[in-house]
């Protein structure tokens, strides 16, 4: 560990020990804090807060401490006391999700930020999809996905705090935005995106919760299957079927090819368990949408982060790998809309 890293986690563990001491009402002591890998837009950390001799395991979500207005003025991610707020109602409304316990106040010092439960899994695909301890859980979690996705969308309005609503139109002119800015012709992706424009579902009546993000990688799951979603920074209001036609993007499959819904099983599988749930049909065209979209979402996120390591604001191998990632979505592309239903 750096220098730097140990001042912070001293600063982080003293704030801990402030706030949790204060929820709990009695003196805290903290141990095992640990700085987890990935989250470039946030940090998570993981922890052990000892108060009257029960040990509680906890999770730190924080911004980071350089970023600044300008960076949320750019990003579509919500703060972290929005987020707070969502993951509560989505907690209270049965999702499986980390029950969030309190949020920090200014002076502890560590900016936005708010601690909930740890829950035990792992997000790594690659061992969800090929290690023999999760050989049973490959068979229940298309099916559970799609369980947790119609209880994230039953989740009340009501409940929630404001959010933006985020229509179809809303996503294609954003990413017409992106593409204008790269300042190349990017064929394939403009005419995906006119192929979406024309053919963009109308808005419902009544907007629902959208997780935004719901993939694999932002969920946990064990031996027996899911065991939290994750990463709700993205959350908005909107179509419910913009987290199935997400879930489905070739690129979460991560070799799995095969099996569209997140690399564990088949589209029906997945829209038959969330029409079981909450008794909503599943759009058939409508889900191929969401895909297409995502599928573009995607590859326009690859040229993006290609663009700022080339272009020397961000020198990233990482940004550089994401980058060559957009030929794939260009064939995955121009494969889907071969397949419209």
């Amino acid at each position: 560990m750096t220098v730097h890293m140990e001042g912070e986690a001293d600063q982080v563990c003293q704030a801990l020990a402030a706030a949790t001491g204060r929820h709990f009402r009695a003196a805290a002591e903290i141990e095992n804090l640990a700085r987890q890998s990935g989250g470039a837009s946030r940090q998570t950390w993981s922890f052990d807060a000892l108060v009257d001799g029960r040990r509680h395991a906890l999770v730190l979500r924080r911004d980071p401490p350089t970023k600044g207005k300008t960076d949320r003025e750019q990003s579509v991610a919500i703060d972290r006391a929005t987020e707070f707020r969502v993951l509560q109602a989505a907690h209270r409304a049965g999702v499986r999700a980390p029950e969030p316990l309190f949020e920090l106040a200014p002076e502890d010092g560590l900016g936005e930020a708010y601690v909930m439960r740890r829950v035990e899994g792992t997000a790594i695909a690659r061992k969800l999809l090929r290690d023999p301890p999760y050989a049973a859980a490959r068979g229940a979690i298309t099916r559970q996905l799609g369980e947790i996705a119609a209880a994230i969308h039953a989740t009340e309005p009501g409940t929630l705090p404001p959010l933006k609503r985020r229509e179809a139109a809303d996503h294609i002119a954003g990413l017409r935005r992106s593409l204008d800015l790269l300042g190349a012709p990017q064929p394939v992706f403009e005419l995906a995106l006119t192929w979406l424009d024309r053919r963009k579902p109308s808005p419902l009546d009544r907007p629902l919760l959208v997780h935004g993000d719901y993939r694999t990688g932002n969920y946990l799951a064990d031996e027996s299957g899911v065991t939290a979603i994750l990463d709700w920074e993205l959350a908005h209001l909107g179509d419910p079927i913009e987290d199935l036609g997400w879930l489905c993007v070739k690129s979460w499959r991560f070799g799995a090819v095969d099996k569209p819904a997140a690399g564990f099983g088949s589209r029906e599988e997945l829209w038959d368990a969330y029409e079981r749930s909450n008794g909503r049909k599943v759009d058939r065209a409508r889900a191929h949408w969401w895909e297409v979209f995502g599928t573009v979402h995607w590859g326009v996120i690859c040229l993006n982060q290609a663009w700022k390591h080339l272009s020397g604001s961000i020198k990233s191998m990482e940004h550089a790998a994401i980058g060559r990632r957009a030929v794939e979505t260009e064939v995955d592309l121009l494969q889907l809309l071969k397949a419209e239903p």
